[in-house]
């Protein structure tokens, strides 16, 4: 698979309406956390154009959120693991200093959505390549007089406890040309600490990241037996080692000879990435 400097399409517009379909908490499309629900959950720029983000608030209440960027990189086992600005690589540091945003802060009433634009203006001296930083959408707690505030007695000291919820999505810059290819091995069925699990290993090599569906199919079946969507393997890890909770029936359905298919999400096409055959027991 090979991308040289993706274009990315003109700005989606959503109605509440349709915006209230997106909520499964999977990326793709849309995603939810608390009230928020933003679209798409995503955002790929290429410095030529610049892209939005719709946000709207599914509560019966006016809420605000704070919008700020942040650093994660993901580890072997798939997770985005914060980093401090300190500790930041070149390419990191150049890719919080490249993306420009409005507004950083929103006050959302219910059921009207907002837009908050995005863009990228890499160095010219920078090289080629995918670089990312995480925007967050953080929940603004709401003033409270202090008679209503819930209170918690620790060491004799009264203390208000308020959780802040929030949505992160990643902002991908692709910059002159990039490549990747990828593969899968190892499949297999295992268990956690949750019950049963299908496993597999997802290998990439390249200068971009891969990101798709997984989907395993009993041999010679049209339909997929297993599906897990929105997996991405980013380019500062070679192989991300993929756990997946399944249901005792869907442990039953994938035990046997199965194919399993890496395909880039519908939305992108859905092109095959990579495949393996193999029995699962």
């Amino acid at each position: 698979m090979r991308r040289a400097g993706n274009s990315f399409p003109n700005a989606m517009k959503y109605t509440i309406a349709g915006l209230a379909g997106l909520a499964a908490l999977v990326p793709g499309t849309g995603s939810a956390q608390g009230d928020l629900l933003i679209a798409p959950t995503r955002l790929i720029l290429d410095g030529r154009r610049g892209g939005e983000v719709i946000l709207a608030n599914q509560g019966s209440e006016e809420a605000t959120y704070r919008i700020s960027l942040e650093l994660r990189r993901m580890d072997e086992d798939g997770n985005l693991v914060a980093v401090e600005e300190s500790e930041a690589t070149a390419g990191e540091k150049a890719a919080l200093e490249m993306i420009r945003y409005a507004p950083r802060r929103v006050t959302l009433p219910p059921a009207q959505p907002q837009s908050v634009r995005i863009s990228a203006r890499p160095g010219a001296d920078l090289p080629d390549g995918e670089y990312r930083v995480h925007m967050s959408f953080a929940a603004l707690p709401k003033v409270q007089a202090v008679a209503q505030q819930p209170t918690q007695v620790a060491n004799g000291v009264s203390i208000a406890l308020t959780p802040i919820y929030g949505v992160v999505m990643p902002i991908i810059v692709r910059k002159g040309s990039v490549e990747v290819t990828g593969g899968l091995a190892n499949p297999r069925l295992t268990k956690t600490e949750y019950g049963d699990a299908f496993a597999i290993d997802m290998i990439r090599s390249g200068t971009s990241s891969l990101y798709g569906d997984i989907l395993v199919f009993r041999r010679g079946a049209n339909e997929p037996a297993f599906i897990a969507r929105g997996v991405g393997v980013y380019p500062e890890i070679g192989e991300r080692h993929s756990t997946f909770d399944i249901t005792p029936e869907q442990r039953a359905a994938l035990t046997g000879p199965v194919r399993i298919e890496y395909r880039e999400a519908s939305e992108n096409g859905g092109g095959l990435i990579a495949a393996i055959d193999g029995v699962l027991g």
